[in-house]
């Protein structure tokens, strides 16, 4: 999109009880719990669900002897703690089938230590992206942000017990009217919430009304403004009962709503050593803090990774026609400044943690940094040295 524009801009979002957004919380919780036992470990999980069967498989390398029984109870807990507890899809009930092997001696050549150094090389060959933008005070698009806020918002009343008749499964859909490029008001709001078969869509529709007015800047509402619920009529059959969920698939409601470009790895059941993951979260640090310095309204940063080599191949920075410095100049400042290596992303971000599970629903970016290392790549932290290095 150009700048001084006009246009109309829409992004989704889903809920954490949408058959992919259950599939990315399996694969990261088991992520965490090979994490929690070992910091080291190497992990791809990948996690399938439907109609009362989830099935998990994919590859470990750990030091950690981490029992099925183990796995399974993380699968339940994690159904259960999103609210599943339906005829045909219920925690306690469920069938899972755990198919993990060991990881593949090819790939862990190209990741292991290079020589005799502690350096090692990417885990795969690829593109990751990251974005920010002052459109709100998170830097993140929009259209994105408030389609997260409206369902993060309404799965925490209905987990609260402060509405009934909602279940777990949601989507939302934002549109934003931009005038100059820049976000003006919003044109329409679509959500679709499951529901059981007694809650009646007026209910329904006061419940996600009352939601959005919870979370909306009202200056950016307008009488005008079209509200959308439920537009079927009838959502009660939902969640893995209704369509079959696999971890990854939701890779543009995870990161910026299509607003940026996305090199297309998902993030879910990877451990940080994978530069899909890691390096998506650097760049959007690095993003969000030349932001927030003041150098640019917008930015993009580009890396990409060769497997088995350290170094990123190229940077790449794009500041929209919003910058006050050139790209050149940054992208210099940001490799003295950054150690843009598998591990050095890793211990610039602190990424060996259990930190993985909150990030599968509700986007990865835009949350706030917590005090464990959760959300580490959204800290500003860099700013002062970013302005300092251009100045």
């Amino acid at each position: 999109m150009k700048q001084n524009k006009n246009y109309l801009f829409t992004s989704e979002s889903v809920s954490e009880g949408h058959p992919d957004k259950v599939c990315d919380c399996i694969s990261d919780s088991i992520l965490d719990l090979y994490i929690t036992a070992d910091p080291e470990a190497r992990v791809a999980v990948e996690t399938l669900v439907t109609t009362d069967l989830v099935i998990v498989s994919g590859e470990i390398r750990s030091k950690a002897n981490i029992t099925k029984e183990s796995i399974e109870n993380v699968i339940r807990n994690s159904v259960k703690e999103i609210g599943y507890e339906q005829d045909g899809f219920h925690w306690d009930t469920l069938k899972t089938q755990i198919l993990l092997h060991e990881q593949s001696a090819d790939i862990a050549v190209g990741v292991d230590s290079i020589g005799n150094s502690k350096e090692e090389g990417a885990g795969d060959q690829g593109i990751m992206f990251g974005y920010a933008c002052d459109e709100t005070p998170e830097f993140m698009p929009a259209p994105i942000l408030y389609s997260h806020k409206i369902l993060k918002l309404l799965a925490d009343k209905r987990h609260s017990g402060l509405i009934e008749g909602i279940l777990p499964d949601s989507k939302s859909q934002v549109t934003f009217s931009y005038e100059g490029g820049k976000p003006k008001y919003i044109d329409s709001i679509v959500v679709s919430s499951q529901h059981t078969e007694d809650c009646s869509q007026k209910k329904i529709q006061e419940i996600v009304r009352d939601t959005i007015d919870g979370v909306m800047p009202q200056e950016w509402l307008r009488a005008d403004t079209s509200f959308i619920v439920n537009p079927t009529g009838k959502f009660v059959i939902g969640g893995p009962v209704g369509d079959t969920g696999l971890t990854g698939r939701k890779i543009i409601v995870d990161t910026y709503g299509g607003s940026a470009p996305h090199g297309g790895g998902a993030f879910s059941g990877k451990d940080p050593t994978k530069v899909d993951r890691s390096a998506a979260y650097i760049a959007r640090y690095l993003a969000k803090n030349i932001v927030a310095s003041g150098i640019s309204e917008r930015c993009t940063i580009q890396l990409s990774y060769a497997i088995g080599i350290a170094d990123p191949i190229s940077v790449y920075a794009d500041m929209h026609g919003t910058g006050i410095v050139s790209e050149r100049d940054l992208v210099r400042v940001l490799r003295d400044l950054v150690d843009l290596t598998p591990r050095g992303i890793r211990e610039t971000l602190g990424l060996n943690k259990p930190i993985y599970k909150r990030t599968s629903s509700y986007g990865h970016f835009g949350r706030s940094p917590s005090a464990d290392g959760g959300f580490s790549w959204e800290k500003l932290d860099l700013v002062g040295s970013i302005s300092d290095a251009l100045k």
